[in-house]
């Protein structure tokens, strides 16, 4: 017998509910074979699609916070009223329904026109933004702006070959092999010619010149603007040995170099991963998912204790341990011959390809040629304006004045680097908003996902509320009592909650 397709969750809500049966702040149901949100927010009723637009995300199990109801997954945020997506790294919105109430029932019926996002009012708008980068922050920028109705020219400078893609996927499912090629642009090909947006691939800018605001590219153009974003991001670092330079050693970064990894992969039975961090382990995991044995080399005694602390270490080792992956701890790779990685013990591995994952560096050369003021990062005010007018910084490279943690930071996280690319667009347009988003990140190894909001460089207390081997726990990071940052295993609302008093706690 033929499988049933499954029904819609919840119930129908064009035939109508009571309110009887809508007791919280969130009923699931669907119209038609559209799954739809029926929201409460103070006295008001809203109704939406029931999916996050990032990852189908369930926004059933998120948190609404005023007129607005966030993701548990990646912490994406939509307008109740609009649908719009507000806060990244969802970009796209979700669909609005129309919310009746006739004799004592609530009913949703029909979709309402997607409303057109709300646009603050624009005090100085430069009729030339040029941004530089093609990743998280330049896109978020560039899309933003246009929605903010922006209709001046932009120019987005990118030395990559690829069109803005989702990056984490890289290391994630499309490494896996289980994420399919469309979703990893973030937006189609055909979007940049409709938005008006001059995205131009393979190319590298060598000069900024402040005082006749242009941009030089190696080909030689100039290019003038009236508001600049340097969006220039982070490059892998790559290890000073013989043989690093060898054609089965990849880095990851960009969707070439994922690709190039997809294809040594093919017929590679022996993988060795040099760092033990996010972005090691993570690619540690999708080659385990493609059945290839897989050698952990690092530095460090715990993996990923640094940022999480010894007991979240234990137990990510222990995770890919049962997974089959084998560690060579507070140890490093001297030299690369041929298959043959050697170790600084003394010892030696066999592997078909080796992926270096040992960090990354800012790519500051063109601010430091520029003149802006540079500090292990380009340094930028809470408008996230460099020292120079006119001039701002997103991403990766910029280091800015955090609220909360009360101390100036650079984060190389995905999320962020969006936030503060539709940050800079606004304020690009004069809209003077503070950049103060609690910085937020997620890694995925197999099917345990570990979310992490704040910021703690140290700490003198980790509280663990919860089981952290059996894969249910919030673990908060104090310095002197106050929480700087909370990671979290399967408490989706409470990470949610606590991103909440964190923005609270820094809010003007």
């Amino acid at each position: 017998m033929a499988d049933q397709q499954a029904l819609p969750a919840g119930p129908d809500l064009s035939k109508g509910v009571a309110p009887s049966e809508f007791a919280g702040d969130m009923l699931l149901g669907h119209v038609g074979d559209d799954e739809v949100l029926l929201v409460r927010s103070g006295s008001e009723l809203f109704a939406i699609g029931a999916h996050c637009t990032h990852y189908h995300g369930p926004l059933a199990e998120g948190l609404v916070t005023g007129e607005g109801i966030r993701c548990p997954w990646h912490h994406a945020c939509f307008d109740l009223r609009t649908g719009e997506a507000v806060r990244a790294p969802a970009l796209s919105p979700v669909a609005v329904w129309k919310v009746e109430q006739q004799d004592g029932r609530i009913f949703v019926r029909e979709k309402r026109e997607q409303p057109k996002p709300q646009v603050k009012g624009v005090t100085d708008a430069p009729s030339r933004i040029v941004i530089i980068g093609g990743g998280a922050a330049g896109f978020a920028a560039a899309e933003m702006l246009r929605r903010q109705d922006y209709h001046g020219s932009i120019v987005m400078l990118s030395h990559d070959a690829a069109a803005p893609v989702d990056r984490p996927n890289l290391s994630k499912d499309y490494l896996a092999g289980s994420a399919p090629e469309d979703w990893v642009p973030l937006r189609p090909n055909d979007f940049y010619a409709e938005a008006k947006i001059d995205l131009r691939l393979n190319t590298e800018v060598t000069s900024i010149d402040p005082n006749a605001r242009h941009v030089v590219t190696s080909g030689g153009e100039t290019i003038p603007y009236d508001r600049l974003l340097l969006a220039t991001g982070a490059e892998p670092v790559r290890l000073p040995i013989p043989g690093a330079d060898q054609p089965n050693v990849h880095v990851l970064r960009s969707l070439a170099d994922s690709r190039a990894i997809i294809a040594s992969a093919g017929g590679a039975r022996r993988a060795v991963v040099i760092g033990a961090s996010f972005i090691g382990l993570e690619v540690a995991a999708s080659l385990r998912a493609r059945n290839i044995e897989v050698h952990v080399v690092g530095l460090e005694q715990r993996p990923m204790e640094r940022v999480l602390g010894s007991e979240m270490g234990d137990f990510v080792r222990a995770l890919h341990e049962e997974h089959g992956v084998i560690f060579h701890l507070g140890d490093t790779v001297t030299g690369i011959d041929g298959k043959r990685a050697t170790l600084k013990s003394g010892g030696a591995i066999d592997a078909d390809i080796v992926i270096v994952g040992v960090g990354v560096r800012p790519r500051l050369e063109l601010a430091e040629q520029a003149g802006l003021a540079v500090d292990r990062g380009v340094t930028v005010n809470a408008y996230l304006e460099t020292s120079v007018p006119g001039i701002y910084a997103a991403g990766d490279i910029a280091r800015w004045p955090d609220p909360h943690s009360l101390e100036t930071i650079r984060v190389e996280h995905w999320v962020v680097a969006e936030r503060q690319g539709q940050t800079a667009a606004r304020n690009m347009l004069g809209q003077r908003e503070p950049f103060h988003a609690v910085p937020f990140f997620w890694s995925q190894h197999y099917d345990v996902p570990i979310n992490y909001i704040g910021y703690a460089e140290k700490w003198d207390e980790i509280t663990v509320d919860g089981d952290i081997p059996r894969k249910d726990c919030l673990l908060q990071y104090k310095r002197n009592g106050r929480v700087l940052a909370v990671a979290s295993i399967y408490r989706d609302v409470a990470s949610l909650e606590a991103e909440l008093a964190m923005e609270k706690a820094r809010a003007p």
